[in-house]
C-alpha cells in the first residue's frame, strides 16, 4: 500500500510561506513527477511528505493512517537524495545492508533482500566492491538499492539525476521506470526537467511558488494545459506565443503553438519569416525564425534532413487545430 494524501497543507519559514493550502493525492502505486522552476517548492513539498520538514498546518495521511506528526523513521517511507550519500569504507553490500541493520532485521532476510534488489539494479557483480570503485549511475542504483531493501510504502526521489552526465541520465530514467514497473510501488520524483516528468511518470503535478498550477498524465498537461504557464513548461522546444491581430482573429488575447504543429516551407505558407539558428539534432531540426512580424523569436520543428540555412526565408503555417487559445488571465480556452 502507498496512498498519500495532503489534505490543506502548508508550509512557512517565518514570515514567508512556500506552499499556501494545497490538496494532492497520490494513489498506491502510481509514479508521480512533482515539476516545476527553480524555487517552485517541489523539493519542500517532498520533504514534507518524508518529514523531514515539519507541516504548518494541514494533515498528511499515508494509507488512510495521520503521518501528519510521525517521525520519518515512522511513515514506512524511503527517500533517495541527489547525493548519494554512501559510506565510502563500506562495500555496496554493507551500503544496502545499513538500514536493514539499523532495524535489526536478522542475517537471513538480509542476504535475501540484498540480493533480490542487487538483481532488480544489475548490482550482483559489484556487491564485494567500494563506492570508489563505481560509476556516478552505479552508486546512484547502490543508493536506490539501500532504499528498495526497506520494503517502504513509497519512494521519494529528490532530482536524483542531476549529478549525472547526459547519457547516464537517459539510462537511469529508463532504470528507474522499469523498477518501478517490476515493484509496482507508489513512487514520488522531483525534478526541474520537464523532459524527465513527461517521459517517467503516470501523473505529474506542475507546481510555481508553491501553488498546483495542474495535475494530470503527461499527455494532459501537453494537449490540454491550463494555462500559459503550464503550456510553456511542458513540451520541448517549449510552445510559442503569439500576441497582437494574429491572436485577436482567434478571439484570443494569446496564441500558442508548438513546433512540431508548425509546418515549414521553401516556397509558401500562411507566415514568413528569416532562419536564424538551425539545430540540428540528426533526426530534427530545430529552426529558429526571425522577422515574422508575430514574435521575437518563433520556434519550429522540422525533419533533419531540411535544407534550409541561416538567413534564408522559410515559410510557415500552423495546424490550425492545434492552436491553443488563452485569454488576459493566461488561462486556456476553447
Amino acid at each position: 500500500m502507498g496512498r498519500i494524501t495532503l489534505d490543506k497543507v502548508t508550509k512557512s519559514f517565518g514570515d514567508v510561506n512556500v506552499i499556501p493550502p494545497l490538496d494532492l493525492t497520490i494513489n498506491d502505486g502510481e509514479f508521480v513527477v512533482f515539476v516545476g522552476p527553480s524555487g517552485c517548492g517541489k523539493s519542500t513539498l517532498l520533504r514534507l511528505i518524508a518529514g523531514l520538514e515539519d507541516v504548518t498546518s494541514g494533515q498528511i495521511r499515508i494509507d488512510g493512517e495521520d503521518a501528519t506528526n510521525l517521525p520519518p523513521a515512522k511513515r514506512k517511507l524511503a527517500m533517495v537524495f541527489q547525493s548519494y550519500a554512501l559510506y565510502p569504507h563500506m562495500s555496496v553490500r554493507k551500503n544496502i545492508a545499513f538500514p536493514m541493520k539499523m532495524a535489526g532485521v536478522d542475517e537471513a532476510e538480509q542476504k535475501k533482500r540484498i540480493e533480490a534488489a542487487a538483481k532488480a539494479l544489475n548490482l550482483t557483480d559489484y556487491l564485494d566492491r567500494r563506492p570508489g570503485q563505481l560509476s556516478g549511475g552505479q552508486r546512484q542504483r547502490v543508493a536506490i538499492g539501500r532504499a528498495i531493501v526497506r520494503e517502504p510504502s513509497a519512494f521519494l526521489f529528490d532530482e536524483p539525476l542531476s549529478n549525472l552526465d547526459a547519457a547516464l541520465r537517459v539510462n537511469m530514467r529508463l532504470e528507474i521506470s522499469e523498477l518501478h514497473n517490476q515493484l509496482e510501488t507508489t513512487m514520488i520524483y522531483v525534478t526541474h526537467d520537464q523532459v524527465e516528468a513527461m517521459t517517467m511518470a503516470d501523473k505529474i503535478v506542475v507546481l510555481r511558488a508553491g501553488h498546483i498550477e495542474q495535475v494530470g498524465s503527461p499527455l494532459e498537461l501537453y494537449r490540454a494545459p491550463r494555462n500559459k504557464f503550464v503550456a510553456g513548461f511542458i513540451g520541448s522546444p517549449k510552445m510559442n506565443f503569439i500576441e497582437g491581430a494574429v491572436a485577436q482573429q482567434h478571439g484570443a488575447e494569446t496564441i500558442g503553438i508548438r513546433p512540431e504543429h508548425i509546418t515549414a516551407s521553401e516556397t509558401d505558407g500562411m507566415w514568413s519569416g528569416k532562419v536564424g539558428v538551425a539545430e540540428h539534432l540528426g533526426s530534427d531540426t530545430f529552426l529558429h525564425v526571425h522577422d515574422s512580424g508575430l514574435a521575437e523569436t518563433i520556434t519550429v520543428r522540422v525533419n533533419g534532413e531540411f535544407s534550409l540555412r541561416h538567413g534564408d526565408t522559410v515559410y510557415l503555417t500552423p495546424e490550425m487545430d492545434k492552436v491553443h487559445k488563452f485569454d488576459a488571465q493566461g488561462l486556456r480556452f476553447e
